[in-house]
């Protein structure tokens, strides 16, 4: 066989990631938040693009699909993107059709509401959450603080981790400030005077200290009960007693003292404002079983200004503004129909997540089932990635609390019924069994309890399911009882 340069015909077949499939699978994996947040960028750059009012439009929809069908500069929609966000690439509906005034299920939520007259809808818990940091909080403080002293607190109080823990040095400080090590331990002594207390702490014991010298309550007992936490820890009451001089009266006074303390007193505070977790989805009880609801107060709603489009392509162009305009036109129409197949997307993953979890809507978290992508995959006849895109970042609030949706998704035990349970079920079961014992049960013992409860665990995975919950062992349970826990 000759070596040398020659020509040859190949057939080979590749997947091709358009502009377009990649912006489909990118607004898949946004929350409404954050949707909302991308299109304000797309309406900056596009001008055929405008957000939808809640005001009725003066034309309707379907009349712009006319307009498109006559316009010979549109280009094609690709219906790659469409097979891989709906499974469906033959659309003959407008592209800018208000899917909202469509019954994905049924009516919104927010539609339901008012036509109820006087149903409530579900209510949010508002956390007030500082806006400034702890360095902040602290230097303002320190205003009426001059002089060296002053200059150097506020170096200290910059300086501290966000738990409010002194972590660097004071000879550090020293040294890179020029001052003396005496005039450093001034500045910290009056940094662990101010608000909250227990900042400026080198160690959880003086953490503790600086808060009960706040509370007046840092006498030589209490001194000598911080100085030695770890017979705390370890529930050596009878050493402590000694120690500290008092009956089992007042040390058990002196424990409830410093459980009222926090011992991170920087946590309460945050470098910026709290992002609110707002829910994608309503889950709602009906006659006929759970509706599901798309959030119409965060989806952003858009629309393609046709009538913006008419009065440029009217107007006198060159073949470069022809161009842009197509472009335009294309790139507008495009994301209009994304929006609404990435909304039928989603209520069709809910829906197959609430039908296979219809337990825990009716009973809670003891119902709950194992399920993985792959089932809800291919139940509904997508891809496993399309729906783990579909549960990121998106929450559903029903009437039991408001949930991400990933938290929907685990593996499980054996159960007595044959369909196995969800581990968050057995976590459950174990919190229940724990807070209800009289004497302190082995994980031998909760693992026979879960039996006769139908879950089939062995010791090992009742290990592993506390450790995750937090919770201590039967040793350790016994010890924080044995001190009033």
């Amino acid at each position: 066989m000759g070596l040398g340069p020659s020509l040859s015909i190949r057939q080979s077949q590749q997947l091709v990631l358009t502009p377009q499939l990649r912006q489909a699978i990118q607004l898949l994996q946004l929350s409404n938040l954050e949707l909302d947040a991308f299109l304000a960028e797309e309406i900056s750059k596009n001008p055929l693009l405008e957000a939808r009012s809640d005001e009725p439009d003066e034309q309707p929809a379907a009349d712009f699909a006319g307009d498109q069908a006559a316009e010979s500069d549109e280009a094609p929609d690709d219906p790659g993107a469409d097979d891989l966000i709906s499974g469906q690439a033959d659309d003959d509906r407008p592209l800018d059709v208000d899917w909202q005034s469509e019954a994905l299920e049924t009516d919104s939520y927010s539609d339901v509401v008012t036509s109820a007259g006087g149903e409530e809808g579900f209510d949010f818990d508002r956390l007030e959450h500082s806006a400034g940091s702890l360095s902040e909080y602290l230097v303002e403080q320190l205003h009426g603080v001059s002089g060296e002293v002053g200059d150097l607190a506020r170096i200290v109080a910059q300086a501290l981790d966000e738990t409010g823990y002194l972590t660097v040095d004071l000879e550090q400080i020293a040294a890179l400030s020029g001052a003396p090590l005496s005039l450093v331990e001034q500045a910290l002594e009056v940094v662990q005077g101010l608000e909250p207390a227990g900042v400026g702490a080198r160690s959880l014991a003086e953490c503790l200290a600086l808060q009960a010298k706040a509370a007046d309550r840092y006498d030589p007992a209490m001194a000598r009960l911080i100085d030695n936490l770890d017979l705390l820890s370890k529930g050596r009451t009878n050493d402590l007693k000694r120690i500290c001089g008092v009956d089992d009266e007042d040390l058990a006074d002196m424990i409830r003292e410093l459980r009222a303390y926090d011992p991170k007193p920087g946590c309460r505070f945050s470098g910026g404002a709290a992002e609110e977790v707002t829910p994608d989805v309503f889950i709602r009880r009906t006659r006929a079983g759970f509706a599901v609801e798309l959030n119409q107060a965060t989806l952003p709603r858009l629309l393609v200004n046709r009538r913006y489009y008419q009065e440029l392509k009217s107007g006198p162009q060159d073949k470069a503004s022809r161009a842009w305009l197509s472009e335009c036109l294309q790139s507008a129409s495009w994301l209009v129909k994304a929006l609404d197949q990435r909304a039928r997307t989603i209520v069709k993953v809910v829906s197959e997540i609430v039908k296979r979890q219809q337990g825990f809507f009716e009973r809670g978290v003891s119902a709950m089932k194992p399920l993985t992508l792959r089932e809800v995959a291919e139940a509904i006849g997508m891809h496993e990635s399309t729906v783990s895109r579909v549960t990121s970042n998106k929450y559903l609030l029903c009437d039991r609390g408001l949930f991400e949706l990933k938290y929907f998704f685990g593996s499980g035990v054996q159960s007595a019924e044959g369909e196995g349970a969800a581990a968050e079920a057995v976590k459950a079961a174990i919190k229940q069994l724990i807070e209800g014992e009289r004497d302190i049960l082995s994980d031998d013992a909760i693992a026979g309890l879960l039996k006769e409860k139908g879950f089939d665990c062995a010791r090992r995975t009742v290990v592993k399911y506390r450790e995750a919950m937090g919770i201590g062992s039967s040793i350790q349970r016994r010890r924080l009882r044995k001190i009033g826990g």
